[in-house]
């Protein structure tokens, strides 16, 4: 509440966007990168340590999405750490005279705070994570491995449409005030 009026925080369930994606992809294909290096060397040792890594990290396998899996919803809870500031919050919400109903003004906030985004966080890192294999998971119990989506390209298409919607609503409401200023 604030100033008698009633209000929102306008928290996201997915706050990291695409950032853990991103990091996770990364650091998932480095174990396949290094297998595929090791797999050339001249020591045998080194030949079945590359061959077991290029087996057990090939994007069909269970183990890399496995990994990938953990790696994003990880991602997701270290980037939502770093950008989300609870602190902050509380004070702009004590300075502005607003408050969460229920909860006392300073250190409450800030734990309430953190105790929903956590809990926002975990399904917004589940879906993250579900879609980030789920074109591998597809390819595996399909049989069909020349699956050309990824979980990547479906959060960005996703993302221009819902904002194109967002955009269109704009001018859609623009365009009726337009008719009330006349």
């Amino acid at each position: 509440m604030s100033g008698g009026q009633q209000s929102f925080l306008p928290l996201k369930v997915n706050q990291a966007g695409m950032i853990p994606i991103i990091f996770a992809i990364s650091l998932v294909l480095l174990p396949s990168m290094i297998g595929n290096y090791l797999v050339n060397s001249t020591s045998e040792q080194l030949v079945n340590i590359g061959s077991l890594m290029v087996t057990y990290f090939n994007p069909q396998s269970v183990a890399y999405n496995v990994f990938y899996f953990l790696l994003v919803v990880g991602f997701t809870y270290f980037y939502t750490a770093v950008i989300f500031n609870p602190t902050k919050i509380a004070e702009d919400l004590q300075k502005n005279g607003g408050f969460i109903p229920g909860i006392r003004p300073g250190k409450p906030t800030i734990s309430f705070l953190n105790f929903i985004t956590t809990r926002i966080t975990l399904a917004g890192a589940l879906f993250l994570g579900l879609i980030a294999v789920l074109p591998s998971v597809i390819g595996i119990f399909t049989n069909f491995q020349t699956l050309l989506i990824s979980g990547a390209s479906i959060l960005i298409v996703v993302s221009v449409v819902i904002e194109t919607v967002r955009q269109l609503e704009v001018q859609m409401i623009n365009r009726n005030y337009d008719k009330f200023i006349k």
